[in-house]
């Protein structure tokens, strides 16, 4: 029998570098939030797949960027944290806006954050650009570094995830999965439903509410006919974005709420109650309580 094989890997990089969307690539279903804004990724979600003999255990973690809020801090602490834990870490740069000022960043940090750890390049959104800036670019971020491998993706269309795959599942260490065969995410489903319900928010207002909200599942009750009723707080920091949220006569969080429960339906295979309720919190960015549903640890904000 072949030996089987299984192993942690850390997605990293810049707010926005792609890294939810190669996870839910990878893994084959949605398992992480994606949106055209930036740091909506806030703890890290693990998302599971099976290559060969191979389960990989993917990382999905916040981007890395300079802090400046509690928040902030703890979902950088958060992203390094998975790194450093990780067997193999991912590190992706978008092609187009090429080595910034975050990416060398990144790079100085890896060496002491990341330290034995095999450092795999994975340069994204290849689509947006010509083949010989890949190259050059290819080039001078593997001088700044010394990285394992360098891969050539597109992480929304599919392109080169399949060859990253499979160098990585040859390169985890070898013993038993850790996960049953079918399960794809290592998420408590409350947590899971209300990332989703926070997607559909961002989706919907855009840049009304940039970061200024927080969805919490407060109850989740399985029914007797198979149905499941989850109730849900959208915590807010001021009155003007409670109004925001519900919009003209509750129209706003009508839609969010229906496309929330459409997709926790399909994700669960089972009919889904959702009730949503907006309360305002001014501190809530400063309240240990939220950090720890969302996955965070408040002493690393601090």
């Amino acid at each position: 029998m072949a030996e089987t094989r299984c192993g942690y890997v850390a997605l990293i990089g810049e707010p926005n570098a792609g890294k939810s969307t190669l996870l839910n690539k990878m893994v084959g279903a949605k398992v992480s939030i994606v949106t055209h804004k930036v740091q909506t990724t806030r703890a890290r979600i693990r998302g599971i797949t099976i290559k060969d003999d191979t389960q990989i255990i993917f990382v999905d973690t916040p981007g890395l960027f300079r802090p400046r809020r509690n928040l902030d801090r703890a979902m950088v602490t958060a992203a390094w944290t998975g790194a450093a834990d990780a067997d193999l870490v991912v590190l992706l740069v978008e092609a187009h806006r090429g080595v910034t000022e975050g990416v060398k960043a990144i790079l100085e940090a890896l060496e002491e954050r990341v330290e034995g750890r095999q450092i795999v390049l994975a340069i994204n959104k290849i689509d947006r650009v010509k083949s010989d800036a890949l190259l050059a670019l290819s080039t001078e971020l593997n001088a700044l570094f010394n990285f394992t491998a360098t891969f050539m993706i597109s992480a929304e269309k599919g392109h080169g995830t399949e060859d990253l795959k499979e160098w990585l599942a040859k390169e985890l260490p070898e013993g038993p999965w850790l996960y049953p065969e079918d399960q794809i995410a290592d998420l408590p489903l409350r947590l899971l439903a209300a990332e989703i319900t926070r997607e559909k928010l961002t989706l919907r207002l855009h840049q009304e509410l940039p970061y200024q909200l927080t969805v919490e599942t407060e109850k989740w009750t399985d029914r007797k006919d198979g149905s499941v009723r989850v109730d849900q707080l959208i915590y807010v920091m001021r009155d003007g974005h409670k109004g925001i949220i519900l919009g003209p006569k509750g129209e706003t969080i009508k839609s969010v709420s229906m496309a929330a429960r459409q997709e926790l339906k399909e994700f669960l295979n089972r009919d889904v109650h959702l009730f949503l309720q907006v309360k305002v919190r001014p501190k809530w960015l400063n309240d240990p309580e939220r950090f720890a549903e969302m996955g965070l640890n408040f002493k690393d904000g601090k």
